[in-house]
């Protein structure tokens, strides 16, 4: 009897713990650059000769997740054989890559049989997943999985990216962003070990030093990264200011600089590197590095030239291992709107085309070679900008979240924003205003002109403010704050201009009893903030809240209405960096939230619902790839952040190579899985980064300083 009131009341606990999570839940969503929702990316391969016309793509990946990155291993260990079927008369394919699943980023091994030799057949293959979810488990890779031992700052949470896999025997090497430094502005991203048999993980990558895009030697006894090495990020966004180290790969010491300035290196044997860099004509080229067979290594003892010609962009090398004259390159021609990959004759100096003649609509990124050099894989996405292989396109996409009563997705839009009662957002789809149910359903356009930031009136029902007018613009452009009934029919009667003169007048917020909107405008020449009546606008009352030479903006009223929260750039004026403030709506009361770094971008802060949050975007974790190597990511790199209202309880919920931005916090909790819009839409409807968009040699002057390429002004943040 006592034993079952002691279950009741272990019972009766354990549901209060879980009703009260589940009250105290809410939800996250945020955008990101670049359409990333149509990145429905599988790893391809073809033949590198063939007798037979025409040449059909073979898919390897498994057709639904976003799978990247991959690498067809050097070694095969037993215990990776022992999976294989034996009744197989051809050799399978090892395919091991980074994919993107379930919310999480991780790596995975296929193998791919082939029913015939040289005949692969993905539908009929069986496939060992290096993950917790496959029925042939080998979950040491898993981010929980990485030795705590090795976790410097702080524990490890359970979610990170997971990048650039090489498997050698049974030995995994690739990036992880799991180890924070502890450093604003400083990236994660750092390569590791881990050795699936045993699960025993080590850290390659010095602590304070950042490394992206290993590659091992053929011989498994060397890796090689570009890497920040002690000097951090500088901020850029296009090239990296990356260094070519090698180390050993089993431990990762006799670590030595081999090549300055270069990323992305390939071995065509234990001796000869190539990599890719960006060269003073402009023109990205594939660079080869030999390295001495005798004596110490260094910058000084390796010789390194260019093996691309200007004139095209050539980069993220593969060598050949079995061919010493191949080498397989993704490029950007003049003329082309496409990135395809190309295999290079180093020995002929000539290029031959590989995918152009079979998908010449796509982009295709980073290539690498098979052991026998008869294939040549990449990545691209299984759908096409024309609508070919059309999949349900996601509303919401849903994150592990590391915060478990915080359910997080990425939403199909940019600037959303949480109607009072959780059930619908309103969000940009430039250049409108749209809103829709959380579930996906009724999606409306509610204002066609170009717009920025979305903000639901608190009292007023289907009232939503936005400003109209161009994006990244002077204090005198004309942009206005106008407020929207979504619920009318109505144009005329649903639509209203709330400010005056058109100065550069955006990202409203009204404070929680709904009488007022805070704001910022650039009337007075620069852009501070100011508070205008709620329903007549500063026809009805409008004062002043910041004064100065700088730049005030982004802002969001706290739900008890005793805080605002802004970015502002005030702390270096003009140079592009912006930390996050709050002040009390009667001028008084400014402190400093958070900065990263002193020319970092912390921006677009958002309060939780119950006021003691506030998550917002920032490039404190600085990059996690070299940006080349994505498609469409051309302004600084960002994930997604809370912090407490009081500077305490940093926490990063985003790992990826994207960006991540104008992040809302909703007051209900989202179920976590994904949620599809009602419509079809065509996937991989993206463009190429912006700054690899040219038409010539001409336009092959690159942005330096404050100026772009074209010499336009260069982008900033502030808005």
């Amino acid at each position: 009897m006592e034993k079952s009131k002691l279950c009741f009341l272990l019972f009766f606990i354990l549901f209060l713990f879980n009703l009260f999570v589940f009250c105290s839940s809410n939800t996250i969503i945020f955008a990101t650059l670049g359409s990333r929702t149509m990145y429905s990316f599988d790893i391809f391969t073809l033949p590198l000769h063939s007798n037979s016309a025409p040449v059909s793509e073979l898919r390897l990946t498994d057709g639904h997740s976003i799978n990247f990155n991959g690498h067809f291993p050097t070694f095969v260990s037993n215990f990776i054989n022992n999976k294989q079927k034996e009744e197989e008369e051809s050799p399978p394919i090892h395919l091991v890559y980074s994919t993107e699943r379930q919310g999480v980023s991780t790596i995975y091994l296929d193998i791919i049989y082939a029913q015939t030799p040289g005949n692969l057949n993905t539908g009929g293959r069986e496939i060992l997943q290096v993950s917790t979810e496959s029925t042939h488990r080998v979950d040491r890779v898993q981010v929980s999985l990485l030795g705590h031992e090795f976790s410097k700052n702080n524990s490890i949470d359970g979610v990170s990216m997971k990048d650039r896999p090489s498997l050698v025997g049974d030995s995994l090497i690739y990036v992880s962003t799991h180890e924070n430094p502890g450093v604003s502005r400083t990236s994660w991203a750092a390569v590791y070990s881990t050795q699936l048999v045993t699960g025993l993980t080590r850290r390659l990558t010095p602590y304070g030093v950042a490394d992206f895009s290993p590659a091992v030697s053929p011989s498994g006894v060397w890796t090689a990264v570009a890497s920040l090495g002690n000097t951090g990020w500088g901020g850029e966004v296009e090239e990296l200011g990356t260094d070519i180290f090698v180390f050993l790969t089993r431990d990762g010491s006799r670590r030595v600089k081999v090549v300055e300035h270069g990323g992305w290196p390939s071995w065509a044997d234990d001796f000869t590197l190539y990599f890719h860099r960006r060269g003073d004509d402009g023109w990205w080229s594939i660079y080869k590095a030999i390295l001495p067979k005798i004596g110490q290594y260094s910058v000084d003892s390796v010789l390194t030239r260019r093996v691309t010609p200007p004139g095209l962009h050539s980069f993220t090398p593969s060598a050949s291992t079995s061919n010493k004259n191949l080498i397989a390159v993704a490029t950007r021609r003049p003329g082309s709107d496409y990135r395809h990959i190309e295999i290079f004759d180093l020995k002929t100096k000539e290029f031959k085309e590989l995918t152009r003649p079979v998908t010449p609509d796509a982009h295709h990124f980073n290539p690498f070679f098979s052991l026998d050099s008869k294939r040549v894989g990449y990545h691209k996405c299984r759908g096409s900008a024309k609508g070919m292989h059309s999949e349900k396109a996601l509303f919401l996409e849903n994150l592990r979240s590391p915060t478990p009563e915080i359910s997080l997705f990425r939403v199909d839009g940019s600037f959303p924003s949480f109607s009072p009662d959780g059930n619908r957002v309103a969000f940009i789809n430039f250049p409108g205003l749209y809103v829709a149910n959380m579930d996906g359903s009724d999606r409306r356009q509610v204002l066609s002109d170009m717009a920025f930031a979305s903000a639901w009136d608190p009292k007023r029902k289907g009232v939503v403010y936005t400003s109209t007018g161009p994006t990244f613009e002077s204090e005198s452009t004309e942009v206005d704050i106008v407020s929207v009934n979504v619920d009318e029919n109505d144009h005329e009667s649903s639509y209203k201009k709330l400010t005056q003169g058109g100065a550069n007048n955006a990202f409203p917020w009204p404070s929680p009893d709904g009488k007022w909107v805070v704001f910022r405008s650039g009337r007075s020449g620069h852009k501070n903030l100011y508070i205008m009546d709620a329903v007549e606008g500063e026809a009805g009352g409008l004062h002043r809240l910041t004064e100065g030479p700088w730049s005030d903006t982004m802002c969001n009223w706290s739900p008890d209405g005793e805080w605002i929260a802004f970015a502002s750039d005030r702390e270096i004026v003009g140079s592009g960096g912006f930390e996050l403030y709050m002040i009390h709506p009667n001028g008084t009361g400014l402190r400093k939230l958070i900065q990263s770094g002193s020319v970092g971008r912390t921006n677009h802060p958002y309060f939780s619902p119950d006021g003691k949050k506030i998550v917002f975007t920032s490039d404190y974790g600085a990059v996690s790839a070299e940006p080349i190597s994505n498609p469409h990511q051309y302004q600084p790199y960002g994930d997604i952040y809370t912090i407490n209202v009081d500077g305490t309880g940093l926490k990063r919920l985003t790992h990826n190579s994207y960006e991540d931005g104008t992040p809302a916090w909703g007051p209900n909790f989202i179920k976590p899985v994904d949620v599809e819009w009602a419509y079809n839409d065509s996937q991989c409807a993206f463009e190429d980064l912006s700054w690899l968009q040219i038409d010539g040699p001409a336009r092959a002057i690159y942005r330096t300083g404050g100026e772009n390429f074209d010499g336009s002004t260069k982008i900033q943040c502030g808005g």
